[in-house]
């Protein structure tokens, strides 16, 4: 991506390896997850994948033990083996993992902040 272009990103992506699993009602499916943002996440797009775009799913990051990061999620994006995901909802728990997350990858707090603020813009 250009400079310019990462300027223009409102959320930093974050390339990230944690365990993650997409749900959509009784369906699950292991994924490995490419990057993560304040707004969302990018996954390679699972074996056996058969996920219904119109209907919204679940992500679960597992971080630790029992550090989790849970969001209510989207499917925005499909390109080649890549799926991405838009947040909309999660948890007070969770948004406390993943800023600490983000805090400790960006190691620059006003970044931080920017990108909160944007997050605010968007509800």
């Amino acid at each position: 991506m250009s400079d310019t272009a990462n300027e223009r990103r409102r959320f930093q992506r974050i390339a990230f390896d944690a365990p993650t699993e997409i749900v959509q009602g009784e369906r699950r499916w292991a994924a490995e997850l490419h990057d993560i943002s304040m707004k969302g996440l990018l996954i390679k797009r699972p074996n056996g994948w058969n996920g219904d775009p119109n209907l919204s799913f679940e992500a679960n990051l597992h971080l630790a033990d029992d550090t989790r990061v849970k969001m209510d999620v989207v499917l925005t994006r499909t390109q080649d083996d890549l799926l991405g995901f838009v947040c909309r909802h999660i948890d007070l728990d969770s948004i406390s993992h993943l800023r600490r997350l983000v805090e400790l990858n960006l190691g620059n707090d006003s970044l931080l902040e920017r990108e909160l603020a944007a997050l605010g813009e968007d509800e």
